[in-house]
């Protein structure tokens, strides 16, 4: 029997925490493979981790103190899983993800057909079915609207990713320098740069809206000690994690460059905006 860890990180989401949970249990069981939930409960205040115990006391949840975030709670997840057991698969779920009743099958279809040795990526659509959100990126930084075959991809969002143990052996973990939003950027292009291919499933495989286009650090309407203090938060736009990042994957220059020009377009977003 094949193994998967399903990992995710929550926090103060307690609804769709539990629906997301609903309907990843309502795939299983899922017939030659054994599924297991590991949750990063990041400090929530909200009730998650005692209705995730109530309603799935099935699932492996990991206490933390509220400053992980993302990335370094998905980190958390995936480090506790993998010391648990040497898992086949390893299926990164964002909480806000409403996976379809396909998403399972379409997946390991898709896995089987790289030889479990590719990071399958799953699309996904606006609740209101009018738009591709979040799934696997091509070069120009696009999803491609999945068409019925694998879409090769340079890297993706992580909202529903399946790794392969022979991928995970190559790239490990996540990078926990970063703390929220650039990890899963990050590790596409570590796969890239790897070797290890990475395709979009063929169909949509679950709802995720699009979170607001323009962040606080960056909007013109939010007074500047406001939009600096949003800046430097881990769900903002770090500056040190963008360089980062980008000295990595890109040239220093271009790392240089996009340091200065996030604090441009905090001090002038009125400038920003009309260059654009």
């Amino acid at each position: 029997m094949k193994t998967i860890a399903v990992l995710l990180t929550v926090f103060n989401r307690k609804d769709k925490t539990l629906q997301c949970l609903k309907r990843l249990y309502d795939l299983l069981p899922l017939d030659g493979y054994q599924v297991d939930v590991y949750l990063t409960d990041d400090g929530c205040t909200d009730g998650t981790p005692e209705a995730v115990a109530e309603q799935f006391p099935q699932v492996n949840v990991i206490h933390a103190k509220g400053d992980l975030f993302w990335n370094r709670g998905m980190w958390t997840a995936w480090d506790t899983a993998a010391k648990a057991k040497d898992y086949d698969f390893y299926l990164w779920l964002n909480d806000d993800t409403f996976v379809y009743d396909n998403m399972l099958k379409v997946l390991i279809e898709a896995t089987l057909e790289t030889k479990e040795k590719a990071i399958i990526v799953g699309a996904t659509e606006a609740t209101n079915h009018s738009k591709i959100t979040y799934g696997g990126r091509l070069k120009d930084g696009k999803v491609p609207p999945p068409n019925g075959r694998l879409i090769k991809v340079n890297y993706f969002n992580g909202n529903i990713v399946l790794i392969p143990r022979a991928a995970y052996n190559v790239l490990g973990n996540l990078d926990f320098y970063f703390t929220h939003s650039k990890g899963d950027f990050d590790y596409g292009m570590r796969a890239k740069k790897a070797g290890v291919a990475m395709y979009q499933a063929g169909e949509i495989l679950g709802e995720c809206d699009e979170h607001p286009t323009l962040d606080k650090w960056c909007n013109p309407d939010v007074p500047l000690a406001q939009r600096w203090k949003m800046l430097n938060r881990p769900n903002g736009m770090p500056p040190k994690e963008t360089f980062h990042l980008e000295k990595r994957h890109k040239r220093f220059v271009t790392a240089c460059f996009h340091y200065l020009t996030i604090y441009l377009r905090c001090l002038c977003p009125k400038l920003w905006n009309k260059r654009k």
